[in-house]
Order: C-alpha cells, then structure tokens, then sequence
C-alpha cells in the first residue's frame, strides 16, 4: 500500500457516498467508489427483498468489476452461501485465500490467490444487505485495514439508503397521509420509528392502499387487479434496470 492510498486519505472518498440521484444510481456508484477504495477487482451490493423473517432474501442490487451471471441473478437466503451466513451472523468476513479456506465450497470462483471480503449493511442497526468485495490473484490479499474500511463503507452506505428513503417519503403525499394515519390509530416507538425500517413503510402504505380502495367502494377483483398492475410495474422497472426481480415485492 503506498502513501497515496493509506487509510486516512482513502477515507476522504467517502465525502462521495452520500450524493444525489437515485438510490440504484447512488448504488451503483458507491459499489465503483468502495471497489476503487480497496482496491478490489470487483464489489457487489446485496440488499433484502419481501418477505418476513428467515423467509427474507437477498439479491445484487450494485455491482462494479467482473461478477459471474450466477451470483448476478442469486437470491440468497440467509445461511445460503457465504454472502447468506454474514446476513445471518451479522459478523464481518475476512477471507485472505478463499482456496485455502473451508469456505472454499460455497465460493463461485475459489481460485488460489482470491482474497473476499463481505460486511453486513445495516440502518438503524437493522441489517439489511451486505457489501462483497473481491480481490483475485495478481493483487494484494485483503487484511485487517481492508476489512475496517469496508465496514465503515457499509456505515454510510446503510445511510444513503435512509437518506433516499426518507426524502422519497417527503416527496410523496400519499405516504405522508399513511404514516400519520399509522401513528393515529397505533402510538408507540413501533410506529414512531417504523420510518427507518423500508419493510415496515412498505406495509404501512399496502394497508392504507387496500383501506382507501375498500372505501372508495372498489370490489375485491378490482383490488386485485390493481395490484396485479403495481407487480407489472415493478416486473417493467426491475427490466428497465436489468435486474431480475426478486421473489417478493420491496
């Protein structure tokens, strides 16, 4: 590591991650920026889709450097894979040779020489992605300062996501209405803090949804079809995106 890249001057770049955009545009450039950081060959941004509990799984969201098409179209649950056992840990993972390692057999590529890296996303301690990062022979194994800063990546990215969620809710009147609704008929840090976590908004506004078509006197078909129409939205959206949608909807 020469004097250009150590660790403090490394973490000026991180000034970066909280930009403007959307959240997949922000994704996708935080994933250069952290592979750029490390000096990885590739880094790749996980983040949950529907689902409760253990039944919650993941998918690639961001990627930057070469990633083979399996790991790009996976959805992994949690204990799945080594990307599955740090969402299920919640532990950082260092892996200086995943040859070497007994992990070995859940790597996609475990050539001699590839060091891994995979770190829990959290927001609001919650986890909710983890962030891989790969380096393959050739480069340095990653280590200890790699790994930290890693983690301190996955802190600010963990808050551009808050942060694009939270302006989002700002901008849509609708999910204003719903959330003072929520807090109306339910008081309590549940509902207090049920911003912060996107799964719980998602049912929120699904609930006020149903309510508002059930009151305008829309029947059971009808409500379903409109639902059916907002799956085909997010089936054209994650197309346009080039991504395979995930098992349940976001």
């Amino acid at each position: 590591m020469d004097d250009a890249r150590n660790p403090l001057v490394r973490l000026q770049d991180l000034q970066h991650f909280l930009a403007d955009g959307t959240l997949e545009d922000n994704l996708q450039q935080q994933a250069a920026m952290t592979s750029t950081l490390l000096g990885a060959a590739s880094c790749s941004i996980m983040l949950l889709g529907g689902g409760d509990g253990d039944a919650m799984r993941m998918s690639v969201y961001a990627r930057h450097g070469e990633l083979p098409e399996a790991a790009r179209q996976a959805s992994v649950a949690r204990g799945e894979g080594i990307a599955g056992r740090v969402l299920a840990s919640g532990k950082s993972l260092l892996i200086e040779d995943i040859a070497k390692s007994e992990l070995a057999p859940l790597a996609r590529h475990p050539e001699s020489g590839c060091s891994l890296l995979c770190v829990p996303i959290r927001i609001d301690g919650k986890i909710v992605g983890v962030i891989n990062a790969a380096s393959c022979p050739g480069n340095a194994p990653f280590g200890e300062t790699e790994l930290r800063l890693l983690e301190v990546a996955a802190l600010f990215i963990g808050k551009a996501i808050q942060v694009q969620q939270l302006q989002h809710l700002l901008d849509s009147r609708f999910a204003q209405l719903a959330l003072l609704q929520e807090a109306q008929q339910k008081v309590g840090e549940s509902v207090r803090t049920a911003y912060r976590n996107p799964e719980d908004v998602a049912k929120i506004l699904a609930r006020s949804f149903f309510r508002e078509m059930t009151k305008a006197g829309f029947a059971s078909g009808q409500i379903v079809s409109a639902a059916s129409e907002l799956i085909g939205q997010l089936h054209q959206h994650l197309h346009d995106q080039g991504r395979t949608p995930a098992p349940e909807v976001h």
